[in-house]
């Protein structure tokens, strides 16, 4: 597959909501802890579905996950899983709800060892060439499956492998944007 005339990913064109999520966010580096606790939670929900489902919700999942606080999440109890399980604002998948919460807790217990971020990005691989076309990118690599596994020794669920490279393609710790894409 040829990229577009105008050079951007081909799969960034299908939507409004795609073109500004490619050309504005995806492949730029996001740190600190509650961003990344966002796109880790987010990556997660996605499993199973379109990430377009995942974007057009996102302002619900920041109301019902309290801007993602790890914090405020950590210390939800059962009446926040029955409103986060209620919410038709989110996806309302008990698993995912409940490892969203369990997440939280990680995120916190991280901070006596360097913290979410820092965890994070220490499994950014060098810099490695960027894609001449779609089938050129991988789903999911050494490093996502090494930062799968720290994660989850960390206490970490849905975050396997191949979530995890796509929370490293979106966080911006890989660059997936095709060669000639004007966002890359």
């Amino acid at each position: 597959m040829t990229p577009p005339a105008d050079g951007r990913c081909p799969w960034a064109l299908s939507t409004p909501d795609y073109v500004r999520y490619h050309d504005e966010e995806w492949g730029r580096p996001v740190h600190g802890e509650r961003a990344l606790f966002e796109r880790i939670t987010l990556e997660a929900f996605q499993s199973g579905l379109s990430w377009l489902t995942i974007l057009r919700r996102r302002e619900g999942f920041r109301s019902a996950f309290d801007g993602f606080d790890p914090e405020r999440v950590a210390a939800y109890d059962e009446a926040d899983r029955a409103r986060l399980l209620a919410d038709p604002g989110i996806i309302r998948n008990r698993a995912k709800v409940e490892a969203a919460i369990a997440n939280a807790g990680a995120v916190v217990r991280l901070r006596d060892t360097g913290g979410l971020d820092e965890l994070v990005w220490s499994f950014a691989p060098p810099r490695h060439p960027r894609p001449a076309t779609p089938a050129e990118v991988p789903a999911q690599t050494p490093e996502s499956v090494a930062l799968a596994a720290a994660l989850r020794a960390a206490g970490f669920r849905f975050v396997g492998p191949t979530t995890m490279y796509a929370a490293m393609q979106a966080c911006g710790l890989v660059n997936d944007h095709l060669v000639g894409c004007p966002a890359g």
